[in-house]
């Protein structure tokens, strides 16, 4: 029982450092003056996985737009990447 306490602890501390953070851009605009709203965010969630692959070998491609406008941009995120791979469809298919 003496052990479990301290592993507890620095697992409650590892969890608690991956937790988001504010997003400190939100509402600011971005270079020409746009902020990313639902549809961005849907459009972003459809390309999302070309986009993380062009993301990985350039400096110039973002895979998350951080001029949004919060928590609508999100949802048309995680709506257009649930989409683009395949939602839950997949889990209900029979073999």
């Amino acid at each position: 029982m003496k052990r479990l306490i301290p592993l507890a602890i620095v697992l409650t501390l590892f969890l608690a450092a991956c937790a988001a953070g504010a997003n400190p851009e939100v509402g600011a605009t971005s270079a020409d003056g746009d902020i990313a709203g639902f549809w961005t965010g849907l459009w972003h969630g459809l390309i999302a996985p070309i986009t993380f692959i062009i993301s990985l070998f350039t400096d110039d491609v973002n895979f998350y737009e951080v001029h949004n406008n919060g928590n609508w941009y999100d949802f048309g995120f995680i709506f257009g990447a649930t989409m683009s791979l395949g939602g839950s469809s997949r889990g209900t298919k029979r073999r």
